[in-house]
């Protein structure tokens, strides 16, 4: 392409890509329809609900997956800086992360979703226009990770659609259990 020809976007104003970058971005809509098509037709009080023994919602998992989304497009560009330090977490610190998975008072279910939303726009941007999908970062000190490794921004993505896939999962047996509705079947 011409560095003065235009680049093309799709609808939400994402630079087009094709091959790799193409599939990877459409597994991950595809996980995140599954989460967000959860909530369909739910209340903010629904959406706050436990309807397990765990302390798993609706509403904070899409608040949670957003969060992790955001901090992992973060790393991609900045590197381990903007990841917690587990290793060094203050009880505080575990609360705060607690409230990740919750609808808290003066949270809805519609601003979960739009600040989803923006998230997800943000990362496809990212994942479009990034100049390589082989450049790494080292991970941070976590209990999870093998000390010393390092990810591409191509293992991140496919992290982030794991991740997702995994919380649209748990999102779908909450749903049913609040109220018999399926993702799918």
């Amino acid at each position: 392409m011409n560095a003065n020809e235009p680049t093309a976007h799709d609808e939400a104003g994402v630079p087009a890509v094709t091959g790799e970058r193409a599939d990877l971005l459409e597994a991950l809509a595809k996980q995140r329809h599954f989460l967000r098509f959860t909530t369909r037709d739910l209340t903010d009080e629904q959406a706050g609900l436990r309807t397990t023994a765990g302390e798993l919602c609706l509403g904070g998992l899409i608040k949670h997956v957003a969060a992790v989304e955001r901090t992992w497009a973060g790393f991609i560009v900045d590197g381990p800086s903007v990841m917690r330090d587990f290793t060094a977490m203050t009880e505080a610190d575990w609360v705060q992360r607690a409230d990740e998975f919750r609808l808290l008072p003066g949270e809805t279910l519609a601003g979960v979703l739009a600040d989803y939303a923006e998230v997800a726009h943000r990362t496809d941007e990212l994942i479009a226009t990034l100049p390589d999908l082989d450049a790494a970062q080292p991970l941070p000190k976590a209990p999870w990770f093998e000390p010393g490794a390092r990810w591409s921004a191509r293992r991140v993505l496919l992290h982030l659609i794991a991740e997702t896939a995994q919380h649209a999962g748990h999102a779908d047996i909450l749903r049913e259990s609040l109220d018999g509705a399926k993702s799918m079947g």
